[in-house]
């Protein structure tokens, strides 16, 4: 015992009992070689042995296994021993091991679980699962159901916005015959306001303000047009015409604005709107309308050579035409007149546009006919 104390002790190789130490370093730098299967038995002890070597359980012989992975396995007796894999760096992927022939009997692949991939569910009200792209039947009335309440709800809308004279291209029968007795039944303020406020009317969205100088007297449309214009609007009649005569703030501009009540129908509202749309009638210097000139006023001189632009709108949902033309107030002639449309460009170069009176015609009828359509709401709105 005293001799082996000072170096480590190592296991001699079975059968090989009198190997030196040198042997096993020998085998060291070789590739690690599986034993042969392992013997039914173990050799007795030799007498020059000094301690007593463990004796390994004899065991069946086993399927030869490829060289492991990692390192050298260790050989003691006959049982091998595989030393623990070295840890990997966490950036580096591990190789792959060498394929096994595994035990079928002890085969993952036999015992694991047959997994299927079915039509995804998912939860109806009660969380019971049902299949995502199925619609129940209760959720199939629901849609219907919500459906026809759409669909009542616009047709409840188009019903009520006619019922109130909306803008379709025709009035309902109530507002269009509450419009038509207007030029009786409301005070000439809400008609033609005293003043009337033009915010952004002006050229370049400058801000306008024209007051009221005369009311000619309501009548019939006698000499109150241009015979060609007169023609023109015969085909809805005339049942009152209504003018007043505003200027500007300098009092530079003089523009007369009328209301024409009709005793057309609907139909027959509409089918004029659609000729002055097609023949660009509001647009025709012959087809200009007449102003009214009040004397002891700023318009006094205001008579037909003074038209300088001028503007014609034939209403749809009520039996009404609403123009305006306008001119300078120191009552000199105008040679080329220009119909408003034209002369509220942004690129219009004529003396009309420049002074801005076909801002002053547009902007002054376009309220005018504003107020109007207000006054047309309030009627209809009122009990019978």
């Amino acid at each position: 015992m005293s001799e082996t104390s000072g170096r480590p002790f190592r296991l001699p190789a079975p059968g090989r009992p009198d190997a030196s130490a040198g042997a096993a370093a020998e085998t060291a730098g070789r590739p690690f070689r599986l034993p042969a299967p392992r013997r039914t038995g173990a050799p007795g002890e030799h007498a020059s042995e000094t301690t007593a070597r463990l004796r390994p359980v004899p065991a069946d012989p086993v399927p030869d296994e490829p060289a492991a992975p990692f390192g050298r396995s260790s050989v003691q007796g006959t049982t091998t021993t595989r030393p623990a894999p070295p840890p990997r760096p966490a950036h580096r992927p591990s190789a792959p091991a060498a394929p096994v022939t595994p035990d079928p009997a002890l085969s993952w692949s036999a015992t694991r679980p047959l997994v299927s991939f079915g039509e995804p569910e998912g939860y109806d009200g009660d969380a019971r699962p049902r299949p995502l792209g199925r619609r129940g039947a209760s959720q199939a009335a629901a849609a219907a159901v919500c459906l026809v309440l759409g669909l009542g709800l616009i047709s409840g809308a188009v019903t009520g916005s006619w019922l109130v004279g909306g803008s379709g291209d025709e009035g309902a029968p109530s507002t269009f015959a509450a419009a038509g007795s207007l030029w009786h039944s409301v005070p000439v303020d809400q008609l033609f306001p005293p003043t009337v406020q033009g915010r952004g009317a002006g050229p370049g969205g400058a801000d306008r303000t024209w007051t009221r100088i005369a009311v000619a007297p309501d009548s019939d449309c006698k000499d109150a047009f241009d015979p060609l214009l007169r023609k023109a609007l015969a085909p809805v009649g005339c049942e009152r015409l209504l003018r007043a005569t505003y200027t500007d703030a300098t009092e530079s501009y003089v523009t007369t604005v009328g209301l024409l009540f009709t005793t057309a129908d609907a139909p027959g509202m509409t089918a004029l709107a659609n000729r002055f749309r097609k023949e660009r009638l509001d647009r025709r210097s012959d087809l200009m309308p007449l102003p009214y000139a009040a004397k002891g006023t700023p318009a006094a001189g205001f008579g037909a050579p003074q038209r300088a632009s001028w503007t014609v709108s034939v209403l749809t949902e009520a039996p009404v035409v609403v123009y305006a033309v306008s001119g300078w107030a120191d009552g000199r002639t105008v040679d080329d007149p220009q119909p408003a449309g034209d002369a509220v460009e942004a690129d219009a170069t004529t003396a009309v546009a420049q002074a801005g009176l076909g801002n002053e015609a547009q902007g002054l009828a376009d309220r005018v006919e504003r107020d109007f359509r207000r006054n047309v709401r309030s009627a209809s709105e009122q009990p019978s």
